[in-house]
């Protein structure tokens, strides 16, 4: 699959990511027949978080890849911590117990990836850059990022966490695009000209950290899944349309509008289905025209100015 490189980081990653959030859905046969499938087409980047199941993700994971020395040198890891229950948390504290569980589940040395999984409020900086610090410093983590972060949050965690930020973590879907939307009404007495997240899209292109859409295909918080919904007719008519143009899937394209964007995002998608995962990884050869992407922009309700 083709590649892009993570931030500032040395990583050449692949330009779709596996979610593991729905792993614990499978059965033992049914994970290890999807972990290979992804292997094999190429889809080697594996996002977890120690939320997802309880941790029950990481562990089916790590029994799905049988893991070993050898296979662990064939993937790139991506965990999250930071999400407790009834409460966010990013003490040092927190932090560096949430890695070593994560470890252990995966039974890994290493990540190569931590993001710090929605802000905390009562985040204490210098704390974050301690941790760090010392899993860097033991090997444990390779490299940092954020997951739901505002431009001011990730510019105080930079103000002390030496380590680059690599990535941030973002809802982003065509019908969740208002850090797009936001863009194109500057200046607007709109609802569309509310700067919901400090426009964050243009910040992590300048800062060189990669953008990760999380739910590529839902609209809401978690309502639904866009594709082949009732309530977006035009939208679907539109990328029928395309797919049959390029000879694939509605899902393909999907997820072709977000790599069209040239900041040159990685989405994680979440399914757990080998041949809608096969199709989302087709999107890394599909190269959408400006006029098909505003096509799609705008058959999904939103309304250039």
């Amino acid at each position: 699959m083709r590649t892009i490189r993570l931030g500032t980081s040395s990583l050449d990653v692949p330009v779709v990511a596996v979610g593991c959030m729905r792993l614990d859905g499978l059965s033992p046969a049914e994970a290890e027949r999807f972990v290979h499938e992804a292997l094999d087409m190429g889809a080697n980047f594996f996002d977890h978080a120690d939320i997802y199941g309880g941790g029950r993700c990481e562990e089916l994971f790590a029994d799905a890849v049988r893991m070993d020395s050898g296979v662990r040198e064939r993937m790139i890891l991506q965990s999250k911590c930071g999400i407790r229950q009834g409460m966010f948390d990013f003490s040092k504290e927190h932090i560096l117990a949430s890695v070593d569980g994560i470890l252990r589940r995966l039974r890994t040395d290493y990540i190569d990836v931590l993001l710090l999984h929605r802000p905390d409020t009562l985040v204490e900086p210098e704390e974050v850059a301690e941790a760090f610090d010392e899993l860097e410093r033991e090997g444990k983590v390779r490299h940092f990022g954020v997951s739901n972060q505002h431009p001011h949050q990730i510019e105080l965690l930079r103000r002390f966490v030496k380590q680059p930020l690599v990535a941030n973590q973002l809802q982003l879907s065509v019908t969740n695009a208002t850090m797009i939307t936001s863009g194109f009404n500057v200046n607007m007495e709109n609802d569309a000209a509310v700067d919901r997240d400090g426009h964050v899209l243009d910040y992590c292109r300048l800062h060189d950290i990669t953008i990760q859409p999380w739910s590529p295909f839902q609209y809401g918080f978690f309502e639904g899944v866009f594709l082949g919904s009732e309530k977006f007719p035009e939208l679907n008519a539109r990328i029928d349309e395309i797919a049959a143009k390029y000879d694939v899937s509605n899902t393909t394209v999907a997820i072709a509008w977000l790599l069209r964007h040239p900041a040159r995002m990685q989405p994680v998608v979440g399914t757990t289905n080998v041949d809608r995962l096969r199709d989302c990884v087709r999107a890394a050869d599909v190269h959408l025209t400006r006029e098909e992407w505003y096509a799609v922009y705008r058959a999904a309700g939103n309304v250039l100015p």
